[in-house]
């Protein structure tokens, strides 16, 4: 039975010694995509995660990557601590039956950013596929825009309360403003890691983001 274990360094090598995993392939924390690789090729009946990087948002991004892919339904994954062994996990509310075991923990969901009372204070529009804008000069995908926020992906690292100068619109005439990062959630695509972000504008013209959201949205 082919086990894949998936560690903090300080954690992996005492988990490895022990009977659980002596035939274990094991990866720190820091492989985790090249775990997901030998996941992905080889479909192990057991991925086991040490609970403090499963509690992570890398960790997480991991688990509800492989929970998204059908040929890994029947992997179970399993959150083990260091000093006690497996701690089989149970499964989550919308998790199919037959399917793997899957940890309670859960990546930030993607959602618009919200005022102080959970609700949205300008509507959001749906962005057509493959609208690009500039954060700090990095290129990032927008998902959806008001005149007030955005929810953007990248390939360059977002945090949340990170402050940003953000660019909108072609390179003729753009409308540039400062911005904020409101959430955050590392995520494992197949084409790699991103990060899935929500943005709040500050100075932003609201007339010409508006004629934005109408030229772009679905």
């Amino acid at each position: 039975m082919l086990t894949v274990l998936i560690a903090a360094p300080e954690h992996l090598q005492a988990l490895m010694d022990s009977d659980d995993f002596s035939g274990a392939q094991a990866f720190s924390d820091q492989e985790a995509l090249r775990a997901l690789e030998v996941i992905t090729r080889r479909r192990p009946q057991i991925i086991a995660l040490e609970r403090t990087f499963a509690a992570t948002t890398r960790g997480a991004a991991l688990i509800n990557r492989i929970k998204a892919d059908p040929k890994l339904a029947a992997c179970e994954i399993r959150v083990v601590a260091q000093e006690s062994g497996y701690a089989r996990t149970t499964p989550t509310a919308d998790a199919p039956a037959g399917e793997g075991a899957a940890v309670a923990v859960a990546a930030p969901a993607p959602a618009a950013a919200l005022d102080q009372r959970g609700t949205r204070r300008a509507p959001r529009v749906r962005i057509v596929e493959g609208v690009e804008v500039a954060i700090d000069g990095n290129v990032a995908t927008l998902i959806d825009l008001s005149v007030i926020g955005a929810q953007v992906v990248s390939q360059t690292i977002l945090k949340p309360n990170q402050r940003v100068r953000m660019s909108i619109g072609d390179t003729s005439k753009p409308v540039r403003f400062g911005a904020a990062v409101a959430w955050a959630s590392f995520e494992l695509a197949k084409t790699g890691p991103r990060y899935r972000a929500g943005i709040e504008f500050f100075d932003a013209d609201a007339d010409a983001l508006q004629q934005f959201c109408d030229l772009k949205k679905k």
